[in-house]
């Protein structure tokens, strides 16, 4: 490693691994380095709950560039290694391994780490997060000695997984401690259909089950999931999806400002000298959240963000105003959902779901601000310029899923 670099990036996931090649493309000739603390290249992490966990795509191909791209481009990576600490007077980062390296520019892009259970049973051997290869590998690895799977959490990460262990003929249990799944990001009737599907699929959900404690053997392995209600489930592994914390410590013990996350204005800025932050890790206030503060934890602001910070620190001034977007695959679903549904008051749906082709628009103040899509591809594609142009649409044109949504008339 280098003394120092014109240009440090710390993560090596989505965001980072972008802020890179953005900054090469934008003409940038300077040193350029990107820190991970994994000991891959950089990789693409949404198939880690899908097609990679399936067994049906290898890692070489989520790779985001091959690995040869890396050094062909002058793009120093320093794998293997987990920033401890940050001088922003002296410009400098403490490295894991013992080393350190001076920074012109900092972009911190280390994303978040898994959130685990704290209760008892807790650490044992079989219980997974799916946050990075190595957790999916070593799922992978005890698969053909495990007949039932106990899934906590029903968010995104938790029913994908559910769907890949059901297609592997696994018995499955999903765990939710809210009352329905997907209750943090989408409205009931879409949290509705989802579980309507997965029961279909074989799933058993159970939700407002709040997981007490883990049963272990004298292996210090999970055997059973037990909850407040008094139930216990059986299980062979645990595999837990409850959100991240946000990898920020570093930074705001060297004073930047923060809270759930490390807080970045409109160009992605920090409140420290020449520090960015982007990805999940960065709050920002966001123009489709009616202007609230938030993470965003998805591909769509990963990216976006790194071609915003990248743009700023070669001179540019364009605001990061990109519009929210998201993909979940479940099963032969595929849901696409544009714009934020924060702080809607009213919930339409358009088309039947029965016919597993329909989506969920959610309105604030008699305008379109997001869109949930299954297997409804034009409506994704025509929503998000409704999102855009904020106009009042016709509330019952709306409805029908017969008339293209950029054909629904003005209110």
């Amino acid at each position: 490693m280098q003394d120092a670099y014109d240009i440090a990036i710390v993560g090596a996931g989505h965001a980072g691994a972008q802020a890179a090649i953005c900054l090469r493309q934008m003409g940038f000739t300077g040193s350029l380095a990107l820190i991970g603390d994994e000991r891959f290249p950089p990789y693409e992490r949404p198939p880690l709950s899908k097609d990679y966990l399936a067994g049906e795509r290898p890692f070489e191909r989520i790779l985001l560039r091959p690995e040869a791209f890396w050094a062909e481009r002058g793009i120093d990576l320093q794998l293997g290694q987990r920033v401890k600490a940050i001088d922003p007077v002296t410009k400098t980062v403490a490295l894991s391994q013992g080393a350190s390296t001076g920074y012109g520019t900092l972009i911190w892009a280390t994303g978040g780490s898994p959130r685990m259970l704290s209760c008892p049973g807790a650490q044992a051997r079989n219980m997974f997060a799916v946050r990075t290869r190595a957790d999916v590998d070593k799922i992978i690895a005890l698969l053909p000695g495990v007949e039932s799977v106990a899934i906590i959490g029903g968010g995104y990460i938790g029913l994908e997984a559910a769907a890949v262990m059901r297609k592997l003929g696994k018995q499955v249990t999903l765990i939710e401690a809210l009352d329905r799944v997907l209750s943090r990001v989408a409205g009931p009737a879409l949290s509705a259909f989802f579980e309507d599907e997965h029961r279909a699929h074989g799933v058993d959900i159970r939700t407002g089950a709040l997981v007490e404690s883990i049963e272990t053997d004298e292996d210090d392995r999970a055997v059973a999931v037990h909850c407040a209600d008094g139930s216990r489930t059986a299980a062979d592994m645990v595999i837990v999806g409850i959100g991240i914390i946000p990898q920020t410590g570093p930074l705001i013990l060297a004073g930047a400002a923060g809270g759930n996350g490390v807080d970045v204005d409109e160009f992605c800025r920090t409140s420290l000298p020449d520090v960015y932050a982007i990805g999940d890790c960065a709050a920002h206030a966001n123009p489709f959240a009616n202007g609230g503060v938030m993470r965003l934890e998805s591909v769509q602001n990963a990216n976006d963000q790194a071609k915003i910070a990248a743009g700023h620190i070669m001179g540019g001034k364009v605001p990061y105003t990109a519009v929210p977007w998201f993909w979940s695959n479940q099963y032969d679903l595929r849901l696409q959902t544009v714009g934020l549904s924060v702080d809607h008051d009213a919930e339409l749906v358009r088309g039947d779901p029965a016919s597993r082709s329909f989506s969920v628009i959610y309105l604030r103040g008699g305008k379109v601000i997001a869109l949930d899509c299954v297997n409804a591809t034009k409506d994704y594609v025509q929503g998000r310029k409704a999102i855009v142009d904020g106009i009042p649409l016709d509330l019952a044109q709306l409805a029908d899923p017969l008339v293209p949504i950029k054909a629904v008339e003005h209110a």
